[in-house]
């Protein structure tokens, strides 16, 4: 909590003027946290009452706000963008003193803030500020905006908000930061056949005349205001229950139907989170939002009762969705819901903990994944994110987890791989360090703690550690406070059938080679190839040893839950290789992500990763050979330019593919796996990247034969085999060695 102090004081020691050290909202906490505005004004409530126009791309807005003045001020600034204040007035609360004479208004579009000036101080005691204003509907993602689809019945448009992480000041003047929380009660004037969405669901909705309705949404929960939401349009919902809360999903207008597997899915990861946080869902209804379009930035949003997420994301399309496409669905979906309580329910006080949010979610959702659909066979993705999270933060310009946010328009750089996977990783070291079952009770004695309050990373492992009675915010503060990838060098020797394991512990860098490695405390979990018992230590100051039962090939980071590199001494890379088949997946997967980081850095020999491909069955775990697949298809990339020695990797490439593809085949069979599913496309994308003219004749003639027969083009090849004829369509003259298969 110290880091807090001094970074705000040292912000304040510099002059930055927008920036203020000040408490926290929480009575219950001295901690500090950033801030934009002054503290010297809180709010508790926010009655919004708003009319959109959409033919002008504009709103009209009225905003009471129940403000606590904390100490004598002339002033109030509150955050707000792209509007124009037409009346402001204060009045103390109960109405028995008259309001405070008109304020001076001044907006200042920079800080994207407006500041209310009285002639005389305004004494400490609760108010009612009442603002009315007009704002505008933007036409990208980010306030109150619009977005036009077509439809079979023509062009038609809907209203959404996103406001996350900064934008709730372009829909209401407000305190648009996250230690601010109050409750909000939303009211909209809208066409009456339109159907209107928030957090809430509708207290009540009266008929205006001229085709206007006037909608009322039930105060909702103490909460952050970018987690406040508005949708209107030609919706249609769908709703099931569980455990007494009501589950929607809202779309278009006649695409209900694809919103069955996500409404499904919600009613049992909500069912799962029950369980699993300890903390039942507060709100009587959660729905998810489809909406068209797309953005570079999001796909979807947790807004706490309404997530919101592009159709892409939620809906399954009959005609093209893939088993990747479902899982994906479910993945979204279980990442947002777990954002409702990590998140929602307790929110980080400042951006810099953005990763409480983040790398919380993208953990829970994979668990519950794993959980809820083992017939996925998902476990190994983890070691795929892990993978993302080491190639970021093994170069110059990654950054820690925890970092120091110190503007809004800072934030917005801080949703990175590194926030999310990186955020992943760690707790999923940390979990397997303390045992699952302490895990979840740190996190339930966290969710507890701090329900419809504001915390740092410290109030977390301070509940895990209590928990668990293991230093877990020593090794937090290591991986969370500190930016890189701890490297573990590993010697054995062998004595009277034990191996004493030799670590050391360094650090993978692709881009810094005489770079003084940083020091972290790594849990290690090994194990001999073939025992089902792992033996652990924690490398501390650089250095351990380790005893392991055994004299045969020994894998370190075991089950792959470790956030670090492992380098293996030649002889024993050389033993684990031939054994490799012997491995679980799990391990197969780490260790060929290790042997191709460390062999790209130069730290081993690359031809190790081929060895290890030769080595692997054509039985092998699905998730293997698509792995396999991928990296053989970006290695073919490194040899653009070089014919012969191209064609020499080629060869060796789809010789090891194309058996495996022969063997699955282009048809799906009945009750086939879901890993093999996703193995068929994955093996068609790399085989024609490698310009393999079996999968490329093929696609084009079922590409041909679509129009004349029915199964030539099934769903879940459809998006492959277009985008396979699409890349090597002879006018783009880059694939000249297969433009005979198109004459």
């Amino acid at each position: 909590m110290r880091r807090y102090l001094v970074t705000a004081i040292a912000l304040a020691l510099a002059g930055m003027s927008m920036t203020a050290v000040v408490a926290a909202p929480a009575a219950a906490t001295a901690a500090l946290a950033t801030t934009q505005l002054p503290r010297s004004v809180r709010p508790t409530h926010y009655d919004v009452s708003v009319t959109p126009h959409l033919d002008s791309l504009s709103f009209d807005g009225k905003v009471g706000v129940h403000v606590e003045v904390l100490q004598p001020t002339a002033s109030i600034t509150l955050n707000a963008m792209d509007m124009t204040f037409s009346e402001v007035s204060l009045t103390p609360a109960g109405g028995k003193k008259a309001a405070y004479p008109a304020p001076k208004i001044t907006v200042d579009a920079a800080a994207q803030t407006a500041t209310f000036t009285w002639a005389q101080p305004i004494v400490p005691g609760s108010y009612q500020l009442e603002m009315t204003y007009t704002g505008k509907i933007g036409t990208q993602a980010n306030g109150l905006f619009v977005i036009k689809y077509d439809t079979k019945a023509g062009s038609k448009r809907a209203l959404y908000t996103q406001f996350e992480n900064s934008d709730a000041r372009r829909f209401i003047p407000s305190w648009d930061e996250p230690a601010y929380k109050a409750t909000f009660t939303l009211e909209a004037t809208v066409p009456a056949e339109q159907m209107a969405v928030s957090n809430m669901p509708v207290a009540e909705k009266k008929d205006l005349g001229s085709g206007l309705a006037q909608v009322r949404f039930a105060p909702s929960p103490k909460m952050s205001t970018y987690l406040l939401f508005f949708g209107l349009g030609e919706f249609e919902r769908a709703t099931t229950q569980s455990d007494g809360t009501e589950i929607g999903v809202i779309t278009q207008k006649g695409a209900v139907s694809q919103a069955t597997f996500a409404l499904d899915s919600a009613k049992a990861v909500l069912h799962e989170y029950n369980d699993y946080f300890g903390t039942p869902y507060p709100l009587p209804k959660l729905d998810n939002i489809a909406s068209p379009g797309s953005s570079q930035f999001f796909g979807a949003m947790e807004n706490w009762g309404a997530i919101y997420t592009f159709e892409y994301a939620l809906l399954l399309d009959p005609s093209i969705s893939t088993q990747s496409d479902k899982e994906e669905v479910f993945s979204t979906a279980a990442h947002e819901m777990a954002h409702q309580w990590f998140g929602d329910l307790v929110t980080m006080r400042w951006w810099d903990d953005l990763w409480l949010n983040e790398g919380f979610a993208s953990w829970m959702a994979a668990r519950t994944t794993e959980k809820l659909h083992p017939e996925w066979n998902t476990a190994l993705t983890a070691v795929d994110v892990r993978e993302g999270a080491m190639s970021r933060d093994a170069i110059a310009t990654t950054h820690s987890i925890v970092q120091h946010v110190a503007t809004v328009e800072q934030a917005s750089q801080a949703f990175d791989v590194i926030t999310y996977s990186k955020g992943e990783a760690v707790i999923r070291m940390l979990e397997g360090y303390v045992g699952a079952d302490t895990w979840r009770e740190g996190v339930r004695r966290y969710m507890k703690a701090h329900a419809y309050n504001n915390t740092v990373s410290d109030d977390l492992w301070r509940e895990v550690e209590a928990a668990a009675g293991k230093p877990v915010t020593a090794i937090a503060h290591d991986f969370t406070l500190q930016p890189g990838v701890p490297m573990i060098r590993v010697e054995a020797a062998c004595t009277a059938g034990k191996t004493t394991l030799t670590l050391t512990q360094g650090e993978f860098t692709k881009d810094r080679p005489d770079k003084k490695p940083l020091s972290w405390r790594v849990p290690v979990i090994a194990q001999a190839v073939g025992s089902a018992t792992p033996v652990r230590t924690l490398v501390s100051g650089g250095h351990a040893k380790l005893d392991v039962p055994s004299c045969g090939p020994i894998i370190v980071n075991a089950g792959q839950s470790g956030y670090y590199r492992t380098l293996y001494a030649p002889a024993q890379f050389a033993a684990i290789k031939d054994s490799y088949a012997k491995l679980a997946p799990i391990d197969q997967l780490g260790l060929s992500g290790d042997t191709w980081a460390l062999g790209m850095a130069g730290l081993q020999p690359v031809s190790d990763y081929l060895d290890l491909v030769k080595a692997t069955a054509v039985d092998a775990d699905p998730q293997i050979w698509g792995d396999i697949a991928g990296k053989l298809a970006s290695l073919d990339n490194y040899y653009d330019g070089d014919a012969t020695r191209q064609a020499a990797f080629r060869k060796f490439a789809i010789a090891r593919l194309e058996p495996l593809f022969t063997r699955i085949g282009w048809q799906e069979r009945q009750d086939e796996a879901a890993p093999v599913k996703v193995l068929r496309i994955e093996l068609i994308n790399a085989l024609s990247r490698l310009d393999d003219p079996t999968v490329l004749t093929e696609s084009l003639r079922r590409y041909k034969a679509q129009a004349s027969d029915p199964n030539a083009l099934p769903a879940a090849l459809r998006k492959s085999i277009l985008g396979v004829v699409a890349r090597h369509a002879p006018k783009t003259m880059r694939w000249r060695s297969v433009h005979s298969i198109w004459r």
